[in-house]
């Protein structure tokens, strides 16, 4: 899988939509060949992920993630499909826990047994995509339909899993294609998720999972101000206990240290540690999405990678 990008609308967007795909076409132009779009309120990932497939032959795209809660397997099944059979097999499925606090303050739940609801999320999964059929009954979700579950036009999709936890990462070994941490840094996939996960998947007989790095970058000169802008991104999480035990195992203060901040050859040095550290891939993730210059500096090392 090539060096990928997280993409996200401008701000001052007038269609969504249209900015994304004209995004993902300049990013294609810059040489990068894999984008991967996170689950928001305003927009779906999945289905905005089948249309930049669609819009821009050749380019890979994935959602980074989309939180399997309150959503049924058979529903994130049938929009996969959908999305690969629209980007003609360039589609990857990323999902995750999701945060608790942002569940309940726009839900309104409180989800209990948080990693068997992902053990059977990813089994009903598992089912559909390897068997094209499902009849489960969990003890959080039950997965019967009575009719077809599988879309023409669809081909395999790969499922990974936004999982950090060790719990969360022996499912993932189990039963999906690998793993997508986002702010884990080398020491942490050195030490923890990579011997967690691949020990998990050679226990269940599943090929070496793949760990997908999720790296926050700003790609500048001014180092002082690059921190800033992840100081701005990244404050939220602080606050997630699951990112704190992150923060402290890789023996820094805040979420923000975490990030990549340099000149464009600084940057790819720093990235090549992920790579050292057991990283199969590694994805950028722009400090900011409304500078347009930057972006084009974050796609050029993207591409170089």
């Amino acid at each position: 899988m090539p060096t990928g990008v997280v993409l996200a609308p401008n701000p001052a967007a007038v269609n969504v939509v249209d900015d994304v795909i004209g995004r993902a076409q300049q990013a294609y132009a810059a040489g990068v060949r894999q984008i991967w779009l996170a689950q928001q309120f305003d927009f779906d990932a999945i289905a905005l992920a089948g249309l930049v497939g669609a819009a821009v032959p050749g380019l890979g795209v994935g959602t980074s993630i989309v939180p399997i809660n309150p959503r049924h397997p058979l529903i994130v099944a049938s929009q996969a499909q959908t999305a690969q059979a629209a980007s003609h097999g360039n589609f990857s499925l990323g999902i995750g826990l999701g945060a608790h606090v942002l569940e309940r303050r726009a839900f309104g739940i409180s989800s209990a047994n948080t990693v068997q609801r992902l053990r059977e999320h990813l089994t009903v999964l598992r089912s559909i995509f390897d068997d094209g059929a499902v009849d489960f009954h969990g003890q959080v979700i039950t997965a019967s339909p009575q009719s077809p579950v599988t879309l023409a036009g669809s081909t395999a999709i790969p499922v990974y899993v936004a999982a950090m936890g060790p719990r969360a990462l022996q499912v993932t070994g189990e039963l999906a294609d690998g793993t997508l941490p986002f702010l884990a840094g080398p020491r942490t996939i050195e030490e923890f998720i990579a011997p967690t996960i691949i020990k998990a998947a050679e226990a269940a007989g599943r090929p070496k999972p793949r760990i997908i790095a999720i790296v926050p970058v700003r790609v500048t000169e001014d180092e002082a101000a690059g921190r800033a802008a992840l100081s701005e991104q990244l404050g939220f999480y602080d606050t997630i206990p699951s990112y704190q035990q992150v923060i402290a195992r890789e023996g820094v203060s805040r979420a923000a240290d975490l990030g990549v901040v340099g000149a464009a050859d600084a940057v790819a040095r720093q990235l090549s540690k992920y790579r050292d550290a057991g990283a199969t891939d590694v994805v950028l993730s722009p400090a900011r999405h409304d500078d347009p210059a930057a972006l084009r500096e974050l796609w050029s090392v993207a591409a170089a990678l």
